[in-house]
């Protein structure tokens, strides 16, 4: 959900009433917020952790701060206090106190919390497929939060609602009033969301790793939407996210976090230049490196795919007649052999995660796929099932792939029944390596997905996937929600496995950081079609495609541009 305050008055908006203050100015000398040695934990077993400990930071009127830190550093944990958002985590507050505009907001009713978070603060959260309803289209739940901070409802909803979504980036935003969260990619996903919080006209604005699921060239729309909107407004913002690059280009003041603590914090031009502790030197110098294993054109095929379509119907009037056909993937030919990576790139919406879901058979398609040579797209599921275990899939949004009422055992192990039959202890055993083999404790699996963050709950994710020795995976944005320390683990991590087990990948992201570092051939895709296909080191080193190489001028080029951003 977006937590949302009324909308600003634009051209071509309508009005709105003015807004009473949910709080009273605060002197302009004091910041807007103050964070004074607070403290969170989680109880279990009547054993406290405290994932924030001792935090303090002031936010000023109109600055930016970002919190920076690996998973699990309590940095999601500090804004989710902030908007007193806690309860359903199972953590609570130890100790400190959060002024905002002067008030205690640790000592506030829940009737006052709700004034606040509706009219002073907004958040956009990490995940959007759990924020957004899934049985409402986006124009009802754009719509909804308008009308209910003041705009009339009806027909002057729609053109305040069209013009949210074109301003974060949502292609032909008129056609897309009536669709609902599914049939929208990850990355349009997070535009919704954001359009949602930024319709409003917030003191503070919470954004929890807004930019995640966004490729790059619309990431620096984003970013430069919110700092626009920041000097309208004169807008507070609290920024947390993983990608130091995003930090660089727009925060004032640095917060370094771990382990729950602020380790280093100041300017942002004083951190990236002249960082004095050696946790915030191991991140800025943590990048994926390397080069993929050299992929044998001589090794057989494992996943071979000609021509093929996937078209999505668009159906109007009251009978519901078809009009046209929305083509998300229209004419795609690929081959995948043993020990290869085809990395897949393109903007949100090119459909890129559609194609990966119609050669698993997930979706619906035409054109023939081939699994070591065999025709599988005629498949039923029952056919199908057999080979699930040699084709997995990691997904982008982890915790809405990952189910709540399993513990990390039950979610790891659920697919290991799969044609053979094993042991509770021997279970126990793969799980525990599939943990560590990702960087996560074995000594958690029988802890649940909601007790841990975003880039954890990731690794849970390839766990899964990898414990059942799979020969092809699709990996649709796995490394997303990681921090780069940890993106940089993963991708050792699958070339590992690569070269050990002879995997073949289809690698879909948008970070062409992480490509470069893993993929042996690319597709490049835009509005369903390859614009540019080949090797990855002709590829990059000479790029065919003016799409191709805008992308990479955003992906590689933002920092070489006056005030940091993309071009």
């Amino acid at each position: 959900m977006a937590l949302a305050a009324s909308v600003p008055k634009g051209e071509g908006s309508a009005a709105l009433p003015p807004r009473d203050s949910a709080l009273p100015d605060a002197p302009t000398s004091e910041p807007l917020l103050s964070v004074q040695d607070l403290a969170v934990g989680f109880t279990q077993g009547g054993r406290t952790t405290r994932a924030v400990d001792g935090v303090s930071f002031a936010l000023r009127r109109g600055g930016t701060l970002a919190l920076v830190g690996e998973s699990g550093s309590g940095k999601s944990v500090t804004a989710m206090s902030i908007a007193r958002l806690l309860e359903a985590s199972g953590a609570e507050v130890l100790g400190g106190r959060i002024l905002f505009a002067g008030r205690d907001l640790l000592a506030a009713s829940e009737a006052e919390m709700r004034r606040i978070r509706g009219r002073a603060v907004t958040m956009v959260f990490q995940e959007p497929m759990t924020s957004l309803n899934p049985l409402h289209t986006i124009e009802t739940q754009i719509g909804e939060i308008l009308e209910l901070h003041g705009l009339s409802g009806g027909a002057k909803l729609r053109p305040r609602i069209v013009e949210l979504l074109g301003e974060v980036g949502i292609p032909d935003p008129a056609s897309r009033l009536g669709a609902f969260p599914h049939q929208l990619s990850g990355g349009q996903r997070q535009r919704v969301m954001i359009a949602m919080a930024l319709a409003n006209r917030p003191d503070l604005l919470i954004a929890d790793e807004p930019t995640t699921a966004l490729d790059v060239t619309v990431q620096a729309q984003i970013l430069r939407l919110l700092k626009d909107l920041q000097a309208k407004l004169g807008m507070a913002m609290l920024f947390i996210t993983h990608d130091l690059g995003i930090v660089r280009r727009i925060a004032d003041d640095v917060c370094v976090m771990q382990k729950g603590r602020i380790v280093e914090a100041g300017p942002a031009a004083r951190v990236f230049g002249a960082p004095e502790h050696a946790y915030t030197r191991m991140l800025l110098a943590a990048e994926p490196k390397g080069l993929p294993p050299a992929a044998d054109p001589a090794a057989k095929s494992i996943l071979k795919v000609d021509d093929l379509k996937v078209w999505f119907p668009i159906r109007r009037g009251f009978l519901r007649r078809v009009v046209g056909h929305v083509k998300a993937v229209d004419g795609i030919s690929l081959d995948v052999r043993e020990g290869q990576t085809v990395g897949v790139v393109g903007e949100s919406g090119s459909g890129k995660t559609t194609l990966g879901l119609a050669i698993l058979r997930l979706i619906r398609s035409e054109g023939p796929v081939s699994y070591l040579g065999r025709r599988i797209d005629g498949l039923d599921s029952g056919a199908m099932r057999p080979l699930r275990r040699d084709l997995q899939v990691v997904f982008q949004d982890p915790y809405g792939s990952l189910s709540p009422r399993l513990s990390v055992f039950g979610i790891v192990e659920e697919g290991l029944a799969i044609g053979r039959k094993l042991s509770y202890a021997r279970r126990r055993d793969i799980v525990a390596k599939a943990l560590a083999d990702t960087g996560l404790d074995p000594g958690s699996m029988d802890r649940y997905p909601h007790e841990f963050s975003g880039g954890q709950r990731q690794r849970i994710a390839i766990a899964r996937a990898m414990a059942l020795e799979p020969k092809f995976v699709v990996l649709d944005e796995p490394t997303s929600a990681l921090d780069m320390s940890v993106q940089a683990q993963i991708v050792d991590l699958l070339r590992d496995l690569q070269r050990r087990r002879g995997l073949a990948y289809l690698f879909i992201s948008h970070d062409l950081k992480v490509v470069r570092a893993l993929a042996t051939d690319i597709v490049v895709m835009k509005s369903g079609r390859v614009v540019e296909a080949g090797t990855a080191a002709d590829v990059f080193a000479n790029p065919a495609s003016d799409y191709t190489r805008a992308l990479f001028a955003a992906a590689f080029d933002a920092e070489a541009v006056p005030g940091g951003m993309a071009p």
